[in-house]
């Protein structure tokens, strides 16, 4: 089955890089291909772009024409958060950009069978990488109260945390909770009020593929590793899609654009605190155009940033 999708902040993401025709990007979220096709056709001859991705599906798409015949491109199933080692087993010493789109792409959220929608009953799968052995259906079954609670308030901000996981712990009583549709019945019957124009099941779910999948901490191990791998002015563009991820983004900018990794208590100057990050504008957010063309780009934001010194 074919799945459209439209890359997010395509254009604005990609300009965050300021592209060398001769240097070294990666694409560490390569989905279906949208933002590195724009890299490609901005680096000249001598330029390279590396692309990864822990979903399979999207190695299938990266491995195929146009991207398999062009030579500057290669593409690696591995987490984001190993970077450093596929760069050093690349052989490369540093990069002149890093792109991360961050969220779940259009074909794994209309895919039924991936389980992460609340609205087509499929598997409770959620696990962008499958040859994991943890997935939604796994994690229900033993996760006790306390800990979902904890999951659906951090990861969710879910208010209803508490009434939502004794419902879930009472259902799984019954029966096995296996499906996408029966967890978000099981949600609709707990909550007792609905918030305008959000599912109430939408919380709950962007809380357990977070867990499943390691994402926040994935993120900030990333981050660090981008950092790290910059070439001295060499650019770091993030898209993310809810509160949380923007959140480790902008910290992580701040605390290396201000110097606050550094021991404030040394007796030096305030312009002598080395500064390893500067921000690049502000906080992008999609055009009123680009939202109705696609309305799942509502809520991404995009935070730039380039690197100073090490």
């Amino acid at each position: 089955m074919i799945y459209h999708h439209q890359p997010v902040l395509l254009n604005e993401a990609v300009a965050g890089l300021a592209i060398r025709p001769a240097g070294i990007y990666m694409d560490l979220t390569f989905g279906q291909g949208g933002h590195s096709a724009k890299i490609l056709s901005l680096l000249g001859p001598s330029g390279r772009l590396v692309a990864v991705d822990k979903d399979k599906l999207a190695i299938a798409v990266g491995s195929k024409p146009p991207f398999s015949e062009d030579s500057r491109f290669s593409i690696h199933h591995a987490s984001f958060n190993t970077l450093e080692r596929l760069v050093h087993q690349l052989g490369l010493s540093c990069l002149d950009g890093v792109l991360i789109d961050l969220g779940v792409s259009s074909p794994q959220l209309d895919d039924p069978t991936r389980g992460f929608s609340f609205s087509r009953e499929g598997p409770l799968d959620m696990r962008m990488n499958t040859e994991q052995s943890m997935d939604a259906k796994t994690w229900l079954s033993q996760s006790d109260f306390s800990e979902m609670v904890r999951v659906f308030y951090e990861y969710g901000e879910e208010r209803y945390a508490k009434r939502i996981a004794a419902a879930i712990v009472k259902e799984r009583a019954v029966r096995p909770i296996e499906t996408t549709l029966q967890l978000s019945d099981v949600i609709l019957r707990a909550v007792p009020a609905r918030e305008r124009k959000k599912h109430p099941s939408t919380r709950c779910f962007q809380a357990i593929r977070i867990v499943i999948n390691n994402e926040l901490e994935e993120l900030r191990q990333c981050l660090q590793q981008c950092l790290d791998l910059l070439a001295m002015g060499g650019r770091l563009s993030v898209i993310s899609f809810h509160s949380l991820e923007d959140r480790i983004v902008k910290r992580f900018y701040q605390k290396e654009a201000s110097g606050e990794f550094f021991l404030h208590e040394l007796p030096i100057c305030n312009d002598e605190i080395p500064r390893r990050l500067k921000k690049v504008g502000g906080l992008i957010r999609p055009t009123a155009e680009e939202v109705e063309k696609n309305n799942r780009a509502r809520s991404a934001r995009l935070r730039i940033a380039e690197k100073l010194s090490k």
